[in-house]
């Protein structure tokens, strides 16, 4: 990355609002369900960097003009990538063509039909400076100095003291959740912090893939479920199935994926229930996806599991159960 360090995203930890009396100490931004990527701009030219540490340039034509919008710094910026529905709401859904493809051409196309934003919410290094020691208001101050705001990325508003404002604001626009961060609180590369705290308003979960069921009627020529897991420390279990949230271009994209990672063997440790696993076929878990639930059972299950999309800018690895988040104020 020319003379910049290479750095990680600092991660936030899953959390309730900060508790009363120390509200003043906190800032709220809105949780943008997107992708996770630190923009490298240096003389002129952008680099995309996924959470995984991957180039993404290719991908998003549409944000390399942020390169000319900052100032004429060479800076390290850190954002969302998001999507936005018809309603104008921000959606994983809509975002998961752009993820996952690379062709020159088709991204062009794709950069038209699908067109992304750059949610910018912070800036690591300007010119030969590292700024991650600095407070996070701090940071934030640089920030909305040094971007101008262009048709594909922005600064979004932030909250200052009121989360719970924030948080309701969140909930009408329909959006995910906020995430709550020490105005004073460094930028920590690559750690998971409860100095940034997201707050959600509906339960998600990263979650592996482990295997399909085959699909029946409409469904014959992709598949019926998707197996998947969590890890417990070094142990990948089994956490349920999921069968429904796929469009039919989402069913023959995964199918296609997941035709060359066969295997013999289950790749869970532990029983599957033999009524979810009946004419399983197994797969290599190196995919990492995302699901909406009601709640976890008892067993360990997730109740009423929707899909919502891969996630290739997670390392199926680190993948393990969140706690639920906190129910809704009242």
């Amino acid at each position: 990355m020319g003379g910049f360090p290479a750095y990680m995203p600092m991660l936030a930890q899953l959390g309730p609002l900060p508790p009363p009396g120390e509200e003043d100490a906190w800032g709220h931004e809105m949780k943008w369900d997107g992708v996770r990527a630190l923009a490298y701009a240096e003389d002129a030219a952008l680099r995309l960097i996924s959470r995984t540490g991957k180039e993404i340039t290719v991908a998003y034509p549409e944000l390399h003009a942020l390169a000319g919008a900052v100032g004429g710094h060479d800076v390290v910026l850190d954002g969302e990538i998001v999507a936005f529905d018809e309603a104008g709401r921000p959606s994983f859904s809509a975002l998961q063509p752009r993820m996952h493809q690379r062709r020159e051409e088709r991204v062009r196309k794709l950069a038209q039909a699908i067109p992304v934003t750059f949610m910018l919410f912070d800036v690591l290094h300007v010119g030969t400076e590292s700024l991650v020691g600095l407070p996070y208001a701090e940071r934030r101050d640089f920030l909305e100095n040094i971007v101008t705001p262009g048709t594909r990325w922005q600064v979004p508003a932030w909250f200052r003291d009121d989360g719970a404002q924030a948080l309701e604001l969140s909930r009408r626009l329909g959006m995910e959740g906020i995430v709550s961060k020490r105005l004073q609180s460094p930028y920590r590369p690559g750690r998971r912090s409860p100095e940034w705290t997201k707050v959600k308003n509906f339960r998600a979960q990263e979650v592996v893939i482990g295997g399909w069921t085959p699909g029946q009627g409409r469904r014959s020529a992709t598949f019926g479920s998707l197996l998947v897991g969590v890890h417990e420390g070094d142990r990948l279990v089994y956490a349920g199935n999921v069968g429904t949230g796929f469009t039919e271009e989402t069913l023959h994209a995964l199918a296609g994926i997941l035709a060359p990672l066969t295997r013999p063997t289950p790749p869970f440790d532990g029983p599957v229930p033999r009524e979810q696993s009946r004419g399983a076929r197994w797969v290599d878990p190196v995919l990492a996806g995302e699901v909406q639930y009601a709640e976890w059972t008892h067993e360990g299950m997730l109740r009423h599991p929707s899909w919502r999309g891969l996630r290739d800018d997670k390392d199926p690895r680190d993948i393990s159960r969140e706690p639920d988040p906190p129910p809704p104020a009242a």
